[in-house]
C-alpha cells in the first residue's frame, strides 16, 4: 500500500480513537480537577476554610499521581482497567488511563487560577457579608475564566501528547498508527504525516484558546 492509501484507510479511525480519548478524558479531567482545586484553594486560603490537615493530604496524593510518568501510569492502571471494562487496549481503557492522569494535573492548574484572583476583592466580597458560594461564583470564578480557559488548553494539548503513547500498547488513536506503520513497517511519509496533523491539530486548538482567552479578559 502506497503512503496515500495507508493514510486514506486508517488516519480517519486514528483521528476518531484520538478525539474520543482525548474528549472524555479531557471532561473527566475538569471536572474532577476542578472539584479538587476548589478544595486545595479554599482550604488554603485564610479567608475561606483553611484546613491544613486536608489540604496536605489532598495535595500529596495530587503530587503523587503527577510524579509519575504518563506511560508508567499507564502500566500501572492495566489491571485495573481490565477489572473495569475487561480489554485494557480499547480506547476506553486508553480514556481511563487518560483521565486519571488528567485530574491531578488539572488540579493543579485550577488551584492556581483561583490563586491568581486578587485577594483584596475576595477579602472586600466576605466583608459585605456575600457567603463563600456567592463569593466563588460572583468574583472568584469570573476573574478565574482567562486562566482557566488556557488551563483547559494547556490540558488538551498535554493529553493530546499523552494519548499518542497509548498507542505503544496498542489501544488505538495516532500513536498506535504511528507505531504500526512508522515503526514497525518502516513508513516515514506515514510518519511525517501524522507528525504534521498533530502540529496542526495543536495550533488550531492552542489558537482557539488563545482567542476565547482574549475575549474573557476583555
Amino acid at each position: 500500500m502506497s503512503t496515500t492509501d495507508i493514510l486514506r484507510e486508517y488516519l480517519p479511525k486514528a483521528l476518531i480513537d484520538t478525539a474520543y480519548m482525548v474528549g472524555i478524558s479531557t471532561l473527566i479531567g475538569v471536572v474532577a480537577g476542578t472539584g479538587l482545586g476548589l478544595v486545595l484553594y479554599l482550604t488554603g486560603n485564610r479567608l475561606f476554610r483553611p484546613n491544613p490537615a486536608l489540604n496536605s493530604v489532598v495535595g500529596v496524593i495530587v503530587n503523587a499521581i503527577r510524579s509519575l510518568p504518563f506511560l508508567i501510569l499507564l502500566v500501572v492502571l492495566i489491571p485495573v482497567v481490565q477489572i473495569m471494562i475487561g480489554d485494557p487496549y480499547t480506547p476506553t481503557g486508553g480514556a481511563i488511563a487518560l483521565s486519571v492522569s488528567a485530574i491531578p494535573f488539572f488540579a493543579r492548574i485550577s488551584e492556581s487560577a483561583f490563586s491568581e484572583v486578587d485577594q483584596d476583592l475576595v477579602e472586600a466580597c466576605l466583608s459585605t457579608g456575600a457567603g463563600t458560594w456567592q463569593v466563588l461564583t460572583g468574583a472568584v470564578f469570573v476573574q478565574a475564566r482567562p486562566s482557566f480557559v488556557r488551563g483547559v488548553v494547556l490540558t488538551i494539548i498535554s493529553l493530546i501528547g499523552s494519548s499518542a503513547m497509548v498507542g505503544t500498547i496498542g489501544a488505538g488513536g495516532i500513536g498506535d498508527m504511528a507505531i504500526q506503520f512508522g515503526y514497525n513497517r518502516y513508513e516515514t511519509g506515514v510518519l511525517i504525516a501524522i507528525v504534521v496533523v498533530l502540529i496542526v491539530i495543536v495550533q488550531i486548538i492552542q489558537w482557539l484558546g488563545d482567542w476565547v482567552a482574549r475575549r474573557l479578559t476583555h
